[in-house]
């Protein structure tokens, strides 16, 4: 009986916290309007470096995928000993995929690079000098250089060719949309907890003769502090589902107009759904505007808790 009362009364209390909160929420309302437009236009600018970045990871590791390097095979290497060499490249940490291009291959390809020159191919035909080779295509780009000097040790290999300079590129373009958006976020996380804690400020400001009461009488930091803190996790969390909603829209109208004129100048590029992305971004949300909100409440109420 006296455990069912202690935790009826242990309800009442954490609805009446609740309770406060929503009610700090809907009293201030300028405040309140106030940094949920800031708040919400932050989160947007987040969500827009947030797709921006995945959809650029995305083509790059589709592009990855394409990437890689040659391995020509000396010509006078017998059909096992071709296999062997393709055996030892498949066993290299970091190879992705490793397709075989005969002679005839590269013959036929060259015939189609000089269609418009046809005579070029022809004086090839009977006398084919080109080399059979291994199309080898990477995991992680980054280690192109490390693949090649072990490839380079192995028997029957006559040269390797790579494409460098779009390698080192894409690298660089990776590494560098990672960093920009990493600042960015420590920024806007930074600007959306000082835009919370100077709202909630607000509100214990106009009750700082109430919190003084209530430390008077006994209540404790934490019975102080959660009102305000529901007060700051709802402004984090509706500012993130309306700045979802629009960045959903936004994105979705943005990328079927890119993608249109890209077609139209027979371009192709695979963007990302949003719906792909959906799942992972409201939970990156989620934690941002509950961690925010909680992080901005803490810091307006630690001076009133001193008192």
């Amino acid at each position: 009986m006296i455990k069912k009362v202690v935790i009826i009364v242990k309800y009442s209390v954490l609805g009446y916290l609740i309770g406060e909160g929503f009610r700090n929420f809907f009293k201030n309302k300028k405040s309140t309007i106030a940094s949920l437009i800031i708040m919400f236009a932050t989160m947007f600018v987040f969500g827009i470096f947030f797709v921006i970045g995945e959809n650029v990871n995305h083509v790059i590791a589709e592009i990855e995928a394409q990437q890689g390097m040659q391995v020509f095979i000396n010509k006078n290497a017998s059909k096992e000993q071709e296999k062997e060499l393709e055996n030892q490249i498949r066993e290299i940490e970091y190879v992705n995929n490793v397709v075989y291009k005969s002679k005839e291959d590269a013959l036929n390809q060259m015939k189609v690079m000089f269609k418009n020159t046809p005579y070029l191919a022809k004086s090839y035909e009977e006398d084919n000098p080109f080399p059979a080779s291994y199309v080898v295509t990477l995991t992680n780009l980054e280690k192109s250089k490390e693949v090649q000097e072990q490839i380079l040790k192995f028997d029957n290999v006559l040269e390797i060719q790579t494409k460098d300079d779009t390698i080192n590129a894409l690298i660089n373009i990776a590494n560098g949309v990672r960093i920009a958006s990493g600042v960015i976020l420590v920024i806007l996380i930074f600007i959306s907890i000082f835009i919370i804690s100077n709202t909630i400020k607000l509100t214990v400001h106009a009750r700082r003769k109430e919190i003084s009461i209530m430390k008077y009488v006994g209540a404790t930091n934490g019975f102080i502090r959660w009102p305000f803190m529901v007060e700051g996790i709802l402004i984090g969390v509706i500012a993130s589902f309306i700045s979802i909603l629009v960045l959903g829209i936004t994105y979705n109208v943005t990328t079927e107009k890119i993608i249109t004129s890209l077609s139209a100048a027979r371009v192709h590029i695979n963007l990302l759904t949003f719906s792909s992305m959906f799942n992972l971004l409201i939970v990156v949300y989620l934690i941002l505007g509950i961690g925010i909100g909680t992080i901005g409440s803490a810091i307006s109420m630690k001076k009133y808790l001193e008192v």
